[in-house]
């Protein structure tokens, strides 16, 4: 191969293409450039020679991988092995060979003689996407959404036919309406004949001499619709409704795409979410966490009641049965669950100070000692806001 030539130049490809067009392009251009194809044609051999080189490294993902970072350098140390007539010879002989030796049989439909290739057909219609945003109170719900969708739709003036009105789609005078027309080559290996879709009609068998004048003979047009759909309640983030046949329209008698709906739920500013659970965090103040409480959480639609016992700590989860997010499929409800947390005051009035000063000033013994009692004797008998109400009443 020539320094500095491209293989995927050599084979006609783009730097991202993938296995199966290499793979394509290799056969399509061994096909036309094999010796024997070619005999006594020194250029067309040194073609071969040079597209057999590329398919060989560029067909091994490992030798791809090389050759993309480091150039021709990165594979055999820059230079190519040329092209070995034996089987599994050195240089691209051997996967290139077996690819070539396999494509002459399938250009025969196999060992045992020729079958034909079907016709192409209509051109199926491309799947399209489209995100939904929910908000946790419509996954509570469920929610009916209305979507819009700009995808390829029949033409309105043609009826999709692609035909200029008036006018219809005539047979193909190459291929006679088969959509396929069939070649023979002669080979190393013999005479093969292949049948492939027709160029003139691209295997559709009909021909439109007149095209419509406001879709260009394809049958579509773009368009904006709109449609409503039922999502149910419990969904995820990352899930997807499948609506078949709503993608874009399929050309000449091709398949219809279907839509993709993408579901994302929003972060919700009070509960986190955990499949179908709940979680909040529920703020108490000190007082509350010693002698108690009840906590009102006002979940989707209503307000939910729990006792907080005296002494709870920070960080305390509870649990409420069949409070959380309704299951998929009716397959239940989640549970919500509370954690708290015990707040401590940034700001502080004049007798809140003062009666955070005195319980300081109990919890120490410091008080029991002002009054010439024993701390101990004092711990036993009274409790500590009996102690504050006998300080505050002079005892």
């Amino acid at each position: 191969m020539p320094v500095g030539q491209d293989y995927y130049q050599v084979l006609g490809l783009a730097r991202g293409a993938s296995g199966d067009e290499i793979k394509s392009a290799y056969r399509k251009l061994a096909r036309q450039y094999h010796p024997d194809v070619n005999p006594d044609n020194p250029e067309a051999e040194e073609r071969f020679k040079e597209i057999s080189e590329a398919y060989s490294v560029l067909s091994d993902p490992e030798k791809r991988q090389r050759y993309d970072a480091f150039g021709p350098a990165g594979v055999n140390g820059g230079g190519g092995g040329g092209f070995s007539r034996q089987y599994g010879g050195g240089g691209a002989g051997g996967d290139a060979f077996d690819t070539l030796f396999d494509l002459f049989f399938e250009a025969a439909g196999g060992r045992g003689g020729g079958t034909a290739a079907q016709p192409r057909g209509g051109l199926d219609g491309q799947d399209l996407r489209t995100d939904i945003y929910l908000s946790l109170e419509e996954v509570m719900t469920g929610v009916e959404r209305t979507v819009e969708v700009m995808r390829q739709a029949p033409c309105e003036t043609c009826d999709g036919s692609g035909a200029k009105p008036g006018t219809i789609a005539e047979t193909c005078s190459k291929c006679r309406g088969m959509g396929q027309v069939r070649q023979t080559q002669s080979t190393f290996l013999g005479s093969f004949s292949s049948v492939r879709p027709c160029p003139n009609c691209h295997g559709e068998g009909t021909v439109i001499p007149h095209p419509c004048p406001d879709c260009n003979g394809s049958g579509r047009q773009r368009k904006k619709e709109e449609m409503t759909v039922e999502i149910p309640a419990g969904v995820e983030s990352g899930m997807q409704i499948r609506l078949a046949g709503d993608g874009d329209a399929g050309a000449r008698g091709g398949r219809d795409g279907d839509l993709y709906l993408v579901l994302h739920v929003r972060p919700h500013e009070r509960f986190e979410r955990r499949g179908a659970d709940l979680i909040c965090e529920w703020e108490l103040t000190f007082p509350q966490a010693a002698l108690g409480t009840t906590a009102e959480i006002p979940t989707f639609g209503e307000t939910v009641s729990h006792k907080i016992p005296p002494g709870t700590q920070n960080g305390t989860p509870f649990t409420l049965k069949g409070h959380g997010l309704p299951k998929l499929q009716g397959r239940g409800t989640g549970d919500l669950h509370i954690v708290t947390k015990i707040v401590t005051p940034t700001h502080l009035g004049e007798e809140q100070r003062q009666l955070y000063e005195l319980l300081a000033r109990v919890e120490s013994g410091e008080m029991a000692r002002e009054n010439g009692k024993a701390p101990e004797r004092e711990a036993e008998h009274l409790g500590l806001f009996d102690r504050i109400k006998d300080f505050l009443s002079g005892g």
